[in-house]
């Protein structure tokens, strides 16, 4: 099977091709960094993470753009109430991002632009809307893309101009011709800082978020490349409105393949502020380490929303210390080795990444590996289960230092609550007929010394 991806634009999985063969250029909207990333960045960088990493498997060239938002009405308060200037911000929180996902294992893209560097390239594309009477200039100084202009608007989002309108809402006396346009170029307002303009012949001003993305995924990947990616809460109205500026300026098609990454909830609510259940990833490291973290995030399937707890989260480490448990007992040292795609384990784990990139899939054949190598004391099994686990990032530590971190940290980690929590879902997987989850769910515990015992009044617990 070749890879294979779910292409939002036209809603089904098709067939990988790319525009140039063995060659593959992708961009994913980054970071606006005006705070600390939290779990939700988290869980779309490492999305596109695994898509880099197992397109480089795969035997692709990839050139990897991953832009930095460094000038936003966010960025420009939080500045503001720190009396600091914005590019001191901006530098602060973008070191702290690196070394947040660093510890996640997230490699670098190969190009990290910010948007305050193409801000040349910006103005160039809207004087090029402008001139094709694709933008206008409003009373007040922004310059606005004319929505009905472009035929092709609302081909990502499914979404008719009419179903549009309905759920409008916009303020009186925008300058705006149409609720629907969108700001291309932002005039720069009395109260801001001077760091926070730029000089144009629309007058001073900074750019608007979506003809960022699209300047910057333009000048380094061309007027149409193969991958753009993001969360799925950027589907309408930021892609949409990339595809609508760019393609109204090159005349070209945009993107091939647009891939969004779904939702993630915090005990089993979606994870926001306001809701009081907003952790950052520093938040979370201070309990947990990367690998286990980025272990966590490689269970769900990239589009699909999934929950975060403490309590998935020491199932998630204790599933990753069976895995270093039989590379400690059978692994040769040194690094990963070439991986022999022949081999049936390693044609079962492709067959699952080039499914639409499905991490379960793959890690249900680290797990077999694991096993078959402590039934058979293989040192073959062992080995080809590090080198698969490198291609997802995981399984490159010292087997022994990583067991020994883990022991320490597990130590009285589970406490009754956390293990009725266990044994409520595993019974939740049971009426559902989910009989791998629930055995997975036994297993995890028995790791952990906790044995269950189940009866006619429901399943009692004792430790080892």
């Amino acid at each position: 099977m070749s890879l294979h991806v779910y292409n939002t634009l036209s809603r089904s999985v098709e067939p990988f091709r790319p525009l140039v063969p063995g060659q593959v250029r992708m961009y994913v909207c980054g970071m606006t960094i005006y705070d600390l990333c939290h779990l939700g960045h988290a869980r779309m960088m490492m999305a596109f993470d695994v898509v880099y990493r197992w397109l480089q498997a795969s035997g692709f060239q990839v050139t990897y753009a991953r832009n930095i938002t460094d000038i936003d009405d966010k960025i420009i308060r939080r500045a503001v109430e720190r009396q600091i200037p914005i590019a001191q911000l901006t530098a602060e929180m973008t070191a702290a991002m690196h070394e947040d996902i660093g510890a996640l294992g997230i490699l670098p893209p190969t190009h990290e632009p910010r948007a305050t560097a193409y801000v040349p390239q910006m103005l160039a594309m809207i004087d090029t809307l402008q001139r094709k009477g694709l933008a206008y200039q409003a009373d007040g100084g922004d310059v606005n893309f004319a929505v009905r202009r472009f035929a092709g608007y609302g081909q990502l989002s499914g979404k008719s101009l009419d179903e549009l309108r309905a759920g409008e809402r916009v303020a009186v006396n925008d300058g705006k011709h149409d609720p629907l346009d969108f700001v291309l170029w932002k005039a720069a307002k009395p109260d801001e800082p001077d760091d926070a303009r730029f000089t144009s012949a629309f007058g001073d001003g900074r750019p608007g978020w979506h003809i960022e993305c699209s300047a910057m995924s333009c000048a380094l990947l061309g007027e149409t490349f193969d991958i753009h990616g993001g969360g799925m809460d950027l589907q309408f109205p930021h892609h949409e409105n990339e595809i609508a500026q760019s393609e109204g300026a090159t005349g070209q098609k945009f993107v091939n393949y647009w891939l969004h990454n779904g939702f993630l909830n915090i005990d089993n609510e979606k994870m926001s502020k306001s809701l009081g259940n907003f952790f950052t990833i520093r938040d979370v490291l201070q309990r947990f380490d990367g690998e286990t973290l980025r272990f966590f995030f490689l269970r769900t399937h990239y589009r699909s929303p999934f929950n975060f707890s403490d309590t998935v989260l020491e199932e998630a480490r204790t599933a990753l210390r069976r895995l270093y448990t039989a590379l400690a007992q059978h692994s040769p040292a040194g690094a990963a080795q070439p991986v022999d795609w022949a081999l049936p384990s390693a044609a079962a784990f492709k067959t699952a990444m080039d499914d639409d990139f499905n991490t379960p899939g793959a890690l249900a054949v680290l797990f077999d590996l694991a096993a078959q190598s402590n039934r058979g004391n293989s040192t073959s099994s062992a080995a080809l289960l590090r080198s698969l686990g490198a291609t997802l990032g995981i399984l490159q530590q010292s087997p022994q230092a990583f067991l020994q971190n883990a022991s320490g940290q597990a130590a009285g980690a589970l406490d009754a609550a956390a293990i009725d929590a266990l044994i409520a879902e595993r019974a939740q997987a049971k009426a559902a007929r989910e009989f791998a989850r629930a055995d997975q769910i036994r297993q995890a515990l028995a790791d952990q010394g906790v044995q269950l015992k189940d009866g006619a009044g429901g399943t009692s617990w004792t430790r080892a």
